[in-house]
């Protein structure tokens, strides 16, 4: 009696906010290992080294308005491959579970019987206010923070219940949303936000081409504008952002003082 083909396993990890060298030893030896390589956008091509040379590497990315090849096509690639026996890495910016659509994806191959793992990624809104100084949490400053998306299928995040985050939470990173910062800046405001309230808007963060503004719930949207900053990017919003002036480290390839607090 012949044998089925055994299937695979599929790998879905996450590469890191844009550096290099953030990604993990784990995520690492995934990619060693790998028969196939499905990678995002923003996927630090550096990164696709660490795969065999042997390995298929198909780009699987998507930008905004713009999706290069649609998630179901995606999810169809990861159980095709994956049933032909051959260890598949999914290779997604920053962490999977973070706005990576990683939970989507796991759940299909739960629906195949495919095994899978998840391999965590230093996330964006972590890394990239580190490497412009500002820390999420602090003892006096910050000692609650949330991850926020600024883009939802509909465009804008109106579904977010914005008067809690106003108010119940000292530190807010948003991811996706330079496209709506008027909206996110006025739903704030209108929520009772204090107009003063520090924000930064870090683009490309992590990377060579890094460059952080600053200003406040009112006066931000004029800033960004100005300095032509652009995704992917990070805004930050609480007092936290304060610290940046003193804690930033990190060269970045553009320095307007007069864009910073």
């Amino acid at each position: 009696m012949s044998m089925g083909r055994e299937k695979g396993k599929v790998y879905i990890v996450g590469a890191g906010p844009g550096d290099p060298d953030l990604i993990t030893v784990k995520a690492v030896k995934c990619l060693e290992l790998a028969d196939v390589i499905l990678y995002d956008r923003l996927v630090n091509p550096v990164l696709l080294q660490h795969g065999r040379m042997e390995a298929d590497f198909i780009y699987c990315g998507k930008a905004p308005g713009n999706h290069c090849v649609p998630q179901d096509a995606i999810h169809q690639l990861m159980v095709e491959e994956a049933l032909a026996g051959k260890k598949v890495v999914r290779l997604k910016g920053g962490d999977p579970f973070v706005f990576g659509r990683g939970g989507e994806e796991a759940d299909v191959l739960v629906q195949y019987g495919i095994e899978f793992e998840i391999v965590p990624g230093i996330t964006s809104g972590i890394a990239a206010p580190a490497y412009a100084g500002i820390p999420v949490t602090h003892r006096e400053l910050g000692r609650s923070f949330a991850v926020v998306t600024g883009h939802c299928v509909s465009g804008k995040p109106e579904n977010i219940r914005w008067e809690y985050l106003a108010h119940g939470v000292d530190t807010l990173a948003i991811y996706m949303g330079i496209k709506n910062l008027p909206y996110i800046c006025n739903q704030l405001l209108s929520c009772g936000k204090n107009p003063q309230t520090p924000i930064a808007v870090i683009e490309q963060g992590t990377t060579g081409y890094q460059r952080t503004v600053a200003g406040t719930l009112e006066t931000i949207v004029e800033v960004v504008k100005r300095e032509q900053i652009a995704n992917p990017a990070i805004i930050v919003i609480g007092e936290v952002v304060k610290l940046s002036e003193k804690l930033s480290w990190f060269p970045e390839k553009v320095y307007e003082s007069a864009s910073r607090m």
